[in-house]
């Protein structure tokens, strides 16, 4: 598990109203959970693959973990310990965003050195 910085998974039409609006209010999964959910580097593949595959536009931000308040790792039902963000997220604590590529059999392909 890394924790220096932490990953986020969205599409680029939620990243532009949150870039307006200086603040990234979170998915509509997000929204339901009461938090944002968020990935360490080594569970980004994972994640897109669980619940990404075939969804086109998609970015990854990163985010240095340690300038996020209320940032809490929690246990999910398989065990691993994910990243939750109990609050909006400032668009100014992204320090990288990236395009991810979908290929053709769904699946995405990250960015070298994210």
């Amino acid at each position: 598990m890394e924790f220096e910085f932490v990953y986020k998974i969205c599409n680029k039409a939620e990243w532009l109203i949150a870039k307006k609006n200086k603040k990234f209010i979170g998915t509509n999964k997000d929204k339901e959970d009461g938090f944002i959910h968020f990935s360490d580097k080594q569970q980004v593949q994972g994640t897109l693959k669980k619940y990404y595959l075939n969804q086109k536009d998609l970015i990854l931000l990163k985010i240095e973990a340690l300038k996020l308040d209320n940032l809490i790792w929690e246990q999910a039902s398989d065990g691993s310990m994910f990243p939750h963000l109990y609050s909006s997220l400032d668009t100014n604590k992204v320090c990288s965003v990236y395009d991810l590529v979908l290929n053709e059999d769904g699946t995405h392909t990250l960015p070298l050195n994210y």
